[in-house]
């Protein structure tokens, strides 16, 4: 295989990855439905800075490290599962689960993006990725591992801007229907939590299979 198809592959299986809903789609949505194109967008930025921490600890070798300690790489999961069903459950349980048009208790877009970082490095999606997919794409025949690896981390930034992008921008174009249809809202915001405590469930119960 060359090493341009190589490089196709990977878009394949990371386009695949991405698109697929989780956590990192959920908080981009969440953030861009009660706080707006500006806030979404510092969401996806937050998600796509945790994804170059992702790639650099690959690079740094973080992932045989915890595929060496399932204990180690058993406890993220698990951390990771709690923060994620308590955004699900506060979602669920709010009387104004989106908060729209309520500038005060609105997230700055600073802390959406600092929340997004730590969204993103607490994914149990982005961890297997990692430990199952990224390093079979990395080769010495195909020149610098450091190389390779800033290529491959720029393919995922891209393609996390893009997917996520799309999301945030759909998201606070469908916010003004929202604002005047406060049954939708409140149903949208329920589907949101279960889908974030669905994802903390998939990570428990992985970390209790570990």
């Amino acid at each position: 295989m060359t090493h341009t198809a190589h490089l196709w592959l990977y878009l394949v299986f990371l386009i695949g990855i991405i698109v697929l809903p989780g956590m990192d789609m959920a908080y981009v949505l969440g953030n861009a439905l009660s706080g707006g194109l500006r806030r979404g967008l510092a969401a996806v930025a937050g998600i796509v800075a945790g994804g170059v921490c992702h790639t650099l600890l690959a690079f740094a070798g973080v992932g045989a490290v915890l595929h060496a300690a399932p204990g180690l790489f058993n406890a993220m999961l698990l951390a990771g599962a709690i923060y994620l069903a308590w955004i699900g459950w506060s979602l669920m349980q709010s009387a104004s689960p989106l908060a729209l048009g309520a500038p005060a208790r609105a997230t700055s877009p600073a802390d959406a993006f600092v929340r997004g970082i730590a969204v993103c490095l607490m994914n149990p999606k982005a961890y297997l990725f990692m430990l199952a997919v990224f390093p079979q794409f990395v080769r010495p025949e195909y020149g610098p591992i450091a190389v390779q690896a800033a290529v491959l981390g720029a393919m995922t930034a891209a393609v996390q801007t893009v997917v996520y992008g799309a999301v945030a921008l759909a998201a606070s174009r469908a916010r003004g229907w929202l604002a005047g249809a406060g049954r939708s809202q409140v149903i949208l915001a329920r589907a949101i939590g279960l889908l974030l405590t669905g994802g903390a469930a998939w990570s428990a119960a992985s970390a209790w299979r570990g």
